[in-house]
């Protein structure tokens, strides 16, 4: 970094004077502006500086700032909104709202830009799981990096302030070891080149899918979700008349799906003892049971349990108590849906409905979803039960049944859980970020869709164009492209994983404003959570240097298949934003080419060879060939490069008989 420049040397004088301290008394303390406007806070250069804040109903608000003045009114519901002029890179600067008598002013504010950084856990990531951290965290003083991590929260409606407090901080290893590492990096590697102050806000959890951070509004155009986004307002309202109707939905999936057995509703009252079996007392991770089917299973299970109540208790209103769940659950009460919550460490509270206990017996059936890692219902057995209004407590502690679920199919998850529902995260944690001004949007997500990657492409086109809306149609885009996971295989194999990797590709390939980050090459076969964020960051910074900045020279990523056609020689691919040329590693030739007919039924690895910015594949099924495919597995072997060390991405494209161009 260079410090010649006086805005430079004044941030870091700022930054000395104010400390790493995150919070500062204000001259008064009303709350006239939006949280995001504190002390330390980065405003995007160069463009229209939107300001906003709450007042009461009518008042009169000035606000000052850079030399200007501008005054607005607050609307019948207090909220006030104002734009400032452009203003170029520099400061530092206070701004001031005034409100009748009263006063808000904050300090140490940079103009600069500003860069979202959304997505699931490895966005999330933070800088002391990535490598090297304790030498990273150690020299993590940047006063030139503003961090700003949204407080994780969902909500059934669009929210205008944050579900808790938060705060922009200067980058010390203090601030930094808990902060995004993709993020960080990016934001490091990118000021080697861009020479002005970052501010990075986060807004990432873990296990989430992009339907979670997706606006309604966006949804309801995307189709086919109207069901579930009615039932998710109704839910704002009235949870348990929605828990009811959701309830319904999922069993008449149940009943319509591909393994379904005529009669079989395990909910019921009356289903039965058929394939049912008993539970371990101490209940846990089916992993551990010591049954060979479930030893590695992940998919659907059932549970349920009886308890007998008096008269009394029955009457009584109740909480359903459930320990934690490995990670969805989808729970009945005497036949009737009482709840649904995704969250593998989080216990599960449900109220009844009034009159829906019985004096005698009640069944409590559990269907539990799990797709990671070890699943199932925790224990032991006396951690479930029921809590009376009078306090006491009836434990499920009667012997638990189980059975296997097997099949293919996912069920429909509940709109309202706050990772897998519909627009929950975006409620919470996009909503609240108003129209803040920002230099672009990084995204990094898309493991948690992979059980249908088929659909991604499309539910990415809407985020983009739905955080657009929000935070300026031109936005630019910064998506990183599902870094490698699990081991190589030894045959082609279809790939959920390599199918959300195409659909990454082909929605950064046709639109101007996004730009792809490949992170392939960088995977860890046995962790989803690759610790190499470092070079992530490199890699994102080079993506926006090309896209954001219009860096000459540099292409956004490594070389890119942009055509592949029959010829008498086999089928040539042809390649684009090549730095120097093609090369390998670790082999003589490219691996991890395939063949495939028009549906990619029967695929076929090729011999690969490079012909200057082309590649050549020969296979005795070459002449039929309908498709291609590149590192086409979850985990694949990637040895296509350029000479700039950037591998060639993931891809599938369709052969034609057209003639390539040389």
């Amino acid at each position: 970094m260079s410090w010649s420049k006086p805005w430079g040397a004044a941030l870091l004088a700022a930054a000395l004077a104010f400390g790493a301290s995150p919070l500062r008394a204000q001259d008064s303390m009303p709350a006239l502006l939006h949280p995001l406007f504190q002390d330390h806070a980065v405003l995007q250069r160069d463009q229209p500086v939107p300001v906003w804040g709450h007042a009461d109903p009518g008042e009169t608000v000035s606000v000052a700032f850079a030399r200007q003045t501008v005054s607005t009114r607050a609307d019948a519901e207090g909220r006030w909104r104002t734009t400032l002029q452009p203003i170029s890179v520099g400061g530092p600067y206070e701004l001031t709202v005034h409100v009748g008598h009263a006063t808000q002013t904050v300090r140490d504010l940079w103009m600069g830009d500003v860069w979202l950084c959304s997505g699931q856990s490895n966005m999330e990531l933070p800088v002391w799981r990535a490598l090297n951290a304790g030498s990273e965290i150690a020299s993590a003083t940047q006063p030139t990096i503003r961090l700003f991590t949204v407080p994780q929260a969902a909500a059934f409606s669009a929210q205008h302030t944050f579900s808790s407090t938060a705060a922009w901080v200067s980058a010390t290893p203090e601030t930094v070891r808990e902060f995004s590492a993709a993020c960080f990096y990016f934001a490091r590697e990118l000021q080697k080149t861009v020479d002005v102050p970052m501010g990075l806000i986060q807004a990432a959890w873990g296990g989430s899918r992009i339907g979670a951070w997706t606006s309604a509004k966006a949804l309801r155009a995307h189709g086919g979700m109207d069901e579930a986004l009615d039932v998710l307002a109704l839910y704002a309202r009235d949870p348990a008349g929605a828990r009811l109707q959701w309830g319904q939905r999922w069993q008449k999936w149940w009943l319509a799906r591909e393994d379904a057995v005529a009669g079989d509703a395990p909910w019921g009252l009356d289903s039965g003892s058929s394939g049912w079996q008993e539970a371990p007392e101490m209940l846990g991770a089916w992993e551990h049971w010591g049954v060979a089917a479930l030893a590695d299973y992940n998919g659907m299970g059932w549970y349920r349990s009886q308890l007998t109540l008096t008269a009394a208790q029955a009457a009584q209103g109740a909480t359903l108590e459930l320990g934690p769940v490995d990670e969805t659950d989808m729970t009945w009460v005497n036949g009737v849906a009482v709840g649904s919550q995704y969250g593998a460490g989080e216990a599960r509270r449900y109220p009844l409905p009034n009159g829906l206990l019985q004096a005698g017996s009640n069944t409590v059936v559990i269907n539990v979803l799990d797709t990671y890692g070890d699943g199932g219902l925790s224990g032991p057995a006396s951690a479930h039960g029921l809590r009376f209004d009078d306090g006491t407590r009836v434990g499920l502690d009667s012997p638990w049944q189980y059975r296997i679920a097997p099949g293919a199919q996912s069920p429909p998850l509940a709109p309202w859980h706050a990772a897998t529902g519909l627009s929950t995260l975006y409620n919470g944690m996009i909503a609240p970020l108003g129209g803040y001004g920002l230099r672009g949007m990084l995204w990094y997500q898309g493991e948690s869709n992979t059980a249908d990657g088929a659909a991604y492409a499309a539910l990415l086109r809407t985020l983009r164009d739905g955080w657009r809306s929000q935070f300026g149609k031109q936005m630019p885009l910064l998506v990183v492209q599902l870094a490698g996971y699990g081991l190589p295989p030894v045959v082609p194999v279809e790939s959920r994983w390599a199918q959300v990797r195409e659909a990454q590709r082909r929605v950064v390939a046709e639109d101007p404003r996004s730009a792809l980050a490949v992170a392939i090459d960088i995977g860890d076969a046995y962790d989803i959570h690759p610790p190499n964020k470092q070079e992530l960051g490199r890699r994102l910074a080079r993506a926006a240097r090309h896209l954001v900045y219009a860096e000459e020279g540099l292409s956004p990523s490594g070389p890119q298949a942009l055509a592949a056609a029959h010829t008498a020689e086999g089928v040539r691919i042809m390649f684009g934003e090549i730095t120097g040329k093609l090369v390998t590693t670790g082999a003589n030739g490219p691996i991890g080419f395939e063949l495939c007919d028009a549906d990619a039924r029967q695929c076929s690895y090729a011999d690969a060879r490079m012909d200057e910015r082309h590649v050549v594949l020969r296979s005795p099924q070459a002449n039929a060939a309908a498709l291609v495919r590149y590192c086409w597995a979850d985990g694949p072997v990637c040895t296509l490069r350029d000479s700039a060390g950037m591998p060639a991405g993931p891809f599938e494209l369709p052969i034609t008989d057209a003639e390539v161009p040389r």
